[in-house]
């Protein structure tokens, strides 16, 4: 018989290193519980975070006993994890210095690629001495790059673009796409949003509506639009639909942190996913899939203009 392992005893010595998944996910946890302002006593759901998160509940329990071990969190035998107190700025990971580098560094990038003013080819010295970054962070933003088909390595040290969605070409067949397969999704058979998904995803978006709001950020909105996108693909029940949309935020992302269109469009944008869900959640897919494909057609237009 496999021995039974209790919760409490994760959070011992052992845990402290952790893998470098576990790290990773202790830190994206800690990001969240800062961007929300989570109170004191929150308690922290394995199943949801996750979800939210992308991986496993393994790894998610263990990041939540690194956390715990550093006093932010509380285990509470047969009820789980509890914030001890509301979290800071000076709170966030350690780590978050490098993830702000490789965000502005990706910005850079997608400014200059935009703009007509950095070469299809560049050495990595070159981009060193542009952008003033180490070649840690360069190397982490290149590969992040070449996951999501921007990039490719050249024989020797260089690095190569390749068409994506830096011309109009790409772009408009990027949006068409997506509003085929992604209202698609909601017309599955086997769609099952989850319902803790939906309550959370709801909140974070009524958030950035709350009057008194510091509510635009480009980096932040984006990560949560493309949260909002690839959940519902995932509900599909179809990992093809879900990989597709995965796929296109890889390359959505690097475009989209040169946002241009100021708090007002994402007041907009946010509204149509609330409308969306809103209809989800009555069992109106069809009229859930309109939206959506309105919602994508509409955003296409606007990033078309000239």
């Amino acid at each position: 018989m496999a021995r039974r392992i209790s919760k409490s005893s994760l959070v011992t010595p052992s845990a402290r290193s952790g893998s470098r998944l576990q790290r990773e996910a202790a830190g994206r946890i800690r990001e969240l519980l800062v961007q929300r302002e989570s109170p004191a006593g929150t308690h922290l759901p394995e199943i949801e975070l996750s979800r939210e998160l992308g991986i496993s509940r393994t790894p998610v329990r263990a990041a939540l006993a690194l956390l715990a071990e550093e006093r932010l969190l509380e285990f509470r035998p047969g009820r789980g994890f509890f914030l001890r107190r509301q979290l800071r700025e000076s709170d966030r990971d350690p780590r978050a210095g490098a993830d702000e580098a490789a965000e502005r560094l990706s910005v850079a990038i997608a400014r200059d690629r935009l703009r007509g003013t950095l070469d299809d080819e560049m050495s990595e010295a070159d981009l060193m001495r542009r952008y003033g970054v180490t070649r840690a962070v360069l190397i982490r933003v290149l590969r992040q790059l070449a996951e999501a088909g921007m990039v490719e390595r050249k024989r020797g040290h260089g690095w190569s673009f390749l068409p994506a969605l830096s011309d109009a070409h790409g772009l408009r067949d990027s949006y068409h796409f997506r509003a085929i397969i992604e209202p698609a999704a909601l017309l599955e058979p086997g769609f099952r949003p989850d319902p803790e998904w939906l309550r959370s995803i709801r909140a974070r978006h009524e958030q950035l509506l709350a009057p008194g709001k510091d509510r635009f950020s480009a980096v932040r909105f984006f990560e949560m639009n493309a949260e909002f996108h690839e959940g519902l693909a995932r509900a599909s029940g179809n990992m093809f639909l879900h990989k597709a949309v995965v796929q296109q935020n890889r390359i959505r992302r690097f475009v989209n942190y040169d946002w241009t269109y100021g708090p007002g469009r994402v007041e907009v944008s946010v509204r149509e996913h609330l409308a969306i869900l809103d209809a989800i959640e009555t069992g109106s897919l069809e009229w859930a899939a309109a939206l959506l494909r309105r919602h994508i057609q509409t955003a296409g237009d606007i990033d078309q203009l000239p």
